[in-house]
């Protein structure tokens, strides 16, 4: 016991001058890489439903939009914090809902007309804005659906070149070799 313990001294003293040294230069703040946004087909989905949850709880479209802004994708983002913001101010809901110099996406066209004609008739938004979310995620299956046919109509291509020769070369040709000699050597010809 004794020897393990002269010896663990030891290495803390030997070695402890190389940890203080590591420590007082070892970087005090490490900077995090910038967010990395992907397209998500799903996102303006779930940036609906996120909508839609905060307008059903009872939050003010001002503040439901204010919310949301941030997690959702580039051109809804865009759209939810101008409409927040002149919503906050007072602005006519025609007013803040338009896209005057904004480039809307398809979500951020739908909501648009949504939210106009909700001000305008005096309906609901929350439950429009659950089955714009509704359309979002059958748009966004219906896109990935004709990506996986068109992946597998490109795949048939090389798969027929590849399996073609072979299928000549190790099958019609030989029948064709085997009747030829037969033909012949039956003296037919």
């Amino acid at each position: 016991m004794s020897w393990a313990a002269l010896l663990l001294a030891a290495a803390l003293l030997v070695g402890g001058g190389t940890a203080q040294r590591r420590i007082q230069t070892a970087p005090t703040a490490v900077a995090a890489p910038p967010p990395v946004r992907i397209d998500d087909p799903l996102a303006g989905a779930s940036a609906f439903d996120l909508f839609a949850s905060c307008l059903a709880a009872g939050m003010a479209v001002s503040t439901a939009a204010a919310a949301v802004a941030p997690s959702a994708p580039p051109a809804l983002a865009q759209l939810l914090g101008r409409a927040a913001d002149l919503l906050a101010l007072g602005a006519d809901p025609a007013v803040a809902w338009s896209s005057d110099g904004l480039a809307p996406d398809r979500n951020a066209e739908a909501l648009l007309r949504l939210a106009r004609r909700s001000a305008a008739s005096g309906t609901a938004l929350a439950h429009g804005v659950v089955d714009l979310a509704g359309q979002s995620r059958h748009d966004a299956g219906a896109a990935a659906e004709a990506a996986a046919e068109r992946a597998a109509v490109l795949v048939a291509g090389p798969l027929g070149l590849c399996y073609l020769p072979a299928f000549v070369c190790l099958g019609i040709v030989p029948v064709i070799v085997g009747l030829a000699g037969d033909v012949l050597g039956s003296g037919l010809l």
